[in-house]
Order: structure tokens, then sequence, then C-alpha cells
């Protein structure tokens, strides 16, 4: 393709994987021809995709019993301390997927470069997680709809918001772009919203004039002390609960990854959203925590979602108390469309990650059906089913299910970002030991390799903190261990199990394979159209 053409106007390109990606000795399967992804997501689905896509009810909805365990301090560095795992994360895979944007993303660079037993326990783990963050999305969904309507059932609500994650996914990833392009949009502008307004509400500049400043960063306090329990052990019980919930929030930043396959142009459109992480994580997250820590008190019993009275947002919780009528409501709808599209994007992770697992053999083949479009039809079908998991909200709180789900998905995304830091040290390795250097890679950082240390050895911490609670002297509960610690323990076994079924070694830097597939995306890599005009100039640099 010429560098004129248009990068909107482009024809859809088909990704033959059996040619993309050679079939290697340790017995991966490789997918028949007709089994084929198309590269739909334009540059701004990518970018959109990749600074507000995941933005959901992690942070609109969990940051409120964040900030309820941790206080308006432990909340606001429980989200810097995953912020900064997430950060290097995003820099690790961002080197591998900008090199190699392979269907499976990082589940199939994990066979390239480490094992096949390490791929097939990272690619189920990764599935595990969005199949899981699916119900949490709806669970999610209930709750906040119920600030509206307390008496309808919650099955009513999980139904609606399942329709439209499902009707948009089986659509084709043409239409999944242009939804998530509108959603994030919608996020974004929210998030932004919500910060300035609650700048001014913390400045006197509501309806009542109170003028808060850091009145409950006094009293009740910065820490919250954990069940009550006193001194250092409480305030560190409190701000590990606030780090599970940010995990949760968080998570999901490296489904660019998974997008990579269907990227057009994905050399020159990932880099750029891989850049633009830091946006995200200093602006909507940090942000907008460090506000609803000025704007709420940690002891506001609207705060625990898995009451009666729940008011769904800490960001609701202060308008209301500001005394503005009316926005609230408009607040709330506008969350609405961001579980919607959480919802959408955690089906579309979990399906292409059930798609890389066929692609790499470690799943049964039929998962990689594709329509003539290029839809992965029956890893959507399959993935959605699991949904249904969601109707538990209905003889149950909605916010409570919401609790158990989003810890479960908070530890197995941790495991996800601990493996992806395992595939880049492996990969680094191989890389230089062939005589490549770091330069040559089309996005690099120079924090590596120490991001990616920091990405392996931080997460494993929090993943052995993340419920430690619960070996306290009468405090166990069964469903806070098993909700934390179930992806934890479930990937070593993984591990163990396949590594004796395929008896495969870890992969030798010498004979790691950096070339399958290069070809074909320099083939399909082309310079950006240059703008015609100051409006085309803006809009480029945006996106």
């Amino acid at each position: 393709m010429n560098g004129s053409s248009s990068p909107d106007k482009e024809k859809t390109f088909e990704i033959d994987i059996s040619s993309a990606e050679r079939e290697s000795d340790n017995g991966s399967h490789t997918p028949p021809p007709d089994y084929r992804l198309h590269r739909e997501l334009k540059n701004r689905h990518v970018a959109m995709i990749s600074i507000g896509g995941v933005i959901g009810t992690g942070l609109f909805l969990g940051s409120g019993s964040a900030l309820m365990n941790g206080g308006p301090l432990g909340l606001l560095l429980g989200y810097i301390f995953i912020g900064s795992i997430c950060y290097c994360v995003m820099i690790t895979i961002g080197e591998m997927i900008c090199y190699l944007p392979v269907a499976g993303g990082h589940i199939k660079l994990a066979e390239r470069f480490v094992d096949p037993a390490f791929s097939f326990a990272l690619g189920w783990n990764l599935w595990y997680n969005w199949t899981v963050t699916l119900p949490a999305e709806l669970s999610a969904a209930a709750t906040i709809i119920n600030f509206w309507h307390p008496s309808v059932n919650n099955a009513v609500w999980i139904t609606m918001c399942l329709v439209v994650a499902v009707g948009i996914n089986m659509s084709g990833v043409g239409v999944y772009g242009e939804t998530e392009f509108i959603f994030a949009s919608i996020k974004v502008v929210t998030i932004v919203g919500l910060i300035i307004l609650g700048i001014v509400l913390d400045l006197g500049g509501g309806p009542n004039h109170d003028r808060i400043g850091f009145r409950y960063w006094k009293d009740p306090g910065p820490f919250v002390q954990f069940y009550g329990i006193s001194g250092a052990t409480g305030g560190f019980l409190g701000w590990s609960r606030a780090v599970t919930q940010a995990a949760f929030a968080y998570t999901g930043s490296e489904v660019v990854a998974m997008a990579a396959a269907e990227s057009k142009n994905p050399r020159r459109n990932l880099p750029k959203a891989i850049r633009r992480v830091y946006i995200r994580l200093l602006l909507f997250y940090i942000g907008g925590v460090f506000v609803i820590g000025l704007l709420v008190p940690s002891n506001d019993p609207l705060l625990n979602i898995n009451s009666d009275n729940a008011s769904a947002s800490p960001f609701v919780i202060a308008i209301n108390q500001a005394g503005i009528k009316g926005l609230p409501s408009v607040i709330n709808a506008a969350l609405l469309t961001s579980a919607w599209s959480a919802a959408s994007s955690d089906l579309y992770i979990a399906s292409r990650g059930l798609y890389g697992l066929a692609a790499s053999g470690n799943a049964p083949k039929v998962f990689l059906r594709t329509s003539r479009s290029g839809l992965p039809y029956v890893a959507v079908a399959t993935c959605a089913s699991f949904s249904l998991l969601s109707y538990m909200a209905v003889n149950t709180s909605s916010g409570m299910v919401f609790t158990w789900f989003s810890s479960m998905c908070a530890t197995a995304g941790l495991t996800t970002w601990f493996g992806i830091g395992v595939i880049y040290l492996r990969f680094r390795k191989g890389f230089l030991a062939q005589g490549h250097k770091i330069l040559e890679l089309p996005y690099s950082s120079r924090l590596q390799p120490f991001a990616a240390w920091w990405a392996v050895s931080a997460s494993l911490v929090t993943l052995l903190f993340s419920a430690w609670e619960v070996f306290l002297r009468d405090n166990w509960s069964t469903a806070t261990f098993m909700t934390n610690y179930l992806p934890v323990m479930l990937f070593p076994v993984l591990y163990g199990v396949a590594k004796v079924l395929k008896r495969a070694p870890l992969v030798k830097p010498s004979e790691m394979d950096f070339h399958s597939g290069v070809a074909e995306i320099e083939a399909i890599t082309h310079a950006d159209v240059p703008p015609r005009n100051i409006v085309e100039a803006i809009w480029m640099k945006l996106m």
C-alpha cells in the first residue's frame, strides 16, 4: 500500500495465521487457512480503546469500596502503587506486541519465548479473568440502575445490558471498534467533567457553598483501621484491600495486545496507543480517586455497595450532598454506558483469548471458526454463555456479587501481569542473544528491563497479600479466600499439568522465533497520511 492512501479508507487486511505464524517443533496447532481475523480497527479505535476502553465500574463504582476500606490516603496510594505496575506492564507488552502483533497477543508470545506450558496456563488464566469480569460488570450495572428503580428485579437490568454487550460483539470487530470509540469518548468526557466538578465542589462552588478542602483527611482520617484493628496492622490491611480494588480497576490495560491482530497498520498505531497510557493513569485514575477522597468521608454508609441503600458511585454521593438536583441521574446514566462498554470489552478480550488458545493448540479447534467477516462467533458465543453467572445478583445483593467477581478478576489480572513480565524478560534475552539491538524494535522504553522486573515482583507480592486479613484470628471468610486466592492457586496447577503432558522444555534463547509473521506485518505497514489542515493535525495529535 502506498503512503498516500487514507488509513480510514484502506482495505480490510486478512491475516492468514497459517502463513503468518510458523508451526513450531513443540507440537503447537496451526489453524487451517480458512480461519482468519480481519484488521478492521482503525487508529482512532485503537487510541480510544487504549485510553478509555476498560475504564469501567472499577473506577466509578469500586473506588467507593476502596475508599471505605483504605481511607482517602490509602485509596490514593493504592491506586498509585497499582498504577506503577500497570505502566510497567504496558511498556513491557508494548515492546513485544508492536514488533509481533499476532493473533492471541501475549498468549502466543508465551509459546514462542517461554514454553507451551506457560502459554497454556497464561491463556486459560486470561480467559478465566475476562469471563468472570463480564458478570462483574453486569452486576455493577444492576447496582447502578438500582439507584433509580430499587424495587425492580435485577434480572431485568442484567438481561438488558447483556443483550447490548453480546449484540455489539456478534456484529463484528468493526462495529465493536465504532461503539467502543463512542462509549470510551463518553467515559473520557464524564471522568474529566467529574474531576473538574469535584474540584469546584471541594472549593465551595456548589449550591451549599461548603468548602470541604482536606476536611475528610483529618476526620475520619487519612487511613481506615480495617475491621477496627488498631495501629499499623489495621492501616496496612485497609491499604491492601484498596490495592486489590485498584487492581480490578486497572486490569484490562493489556487489551491493546489482544486487539493487535485486528488493528490496521499496527507497527504505527500500537506505539501511539502505548505512549498515551500515562494520560489514563495520571488523569483518569490518580486524579479521579484523589478527588473522590476529598469529597466523600470514608465512613459514609452509602459507600458500602453490599448494603441495600448504596448510591452506587462516590461521585453521585458527593453531588447529592452538594445539593445539585438532577445531575446525579445524568451522571449515573453516563456510568451505565461505562458498564455497557466495559462488558463489551470484557467479552471481546475473553473471546479473542479463547481464539488465541485454540490457535496455539491449547483449546479445541472449533473455537477457531470465524464468519466470512472474520468474527470468531463460536468463541464469542461460548464466552457470552458464562455471563449468565451474573444472575447470581437476582437472589443476592448485586453489590455483593460485584465484590466477589471483582476480587477474582483482580487476582487473575495480576497473574496475567506477572506472566507478561516473565515473557518479556525471556523475549529480551533471546532478542539480544540472536544479535538484534533493542533500537530495532518499533517501540522501546529506557526503563527496561527494570520495568519488567517491577511488574513481575510487585504483581507477585500484591497477589500474596491480596486477602491476608482472612488469616487473622477470628476473621476467616471462605468467600474472601476463594475469590482472592483461587487464580493464584490455579496458575501453577495449570502450568504443572501442561508441563507434564506437553513435555516441552523452555525455549532456548538461540532458538526463539523472531521472524515468523514479520514479513506480513511489514507488508501492511505504511506511513501516516500528512494532515491537510490544522483540524486534521490536531485530530492526528490526539488520536
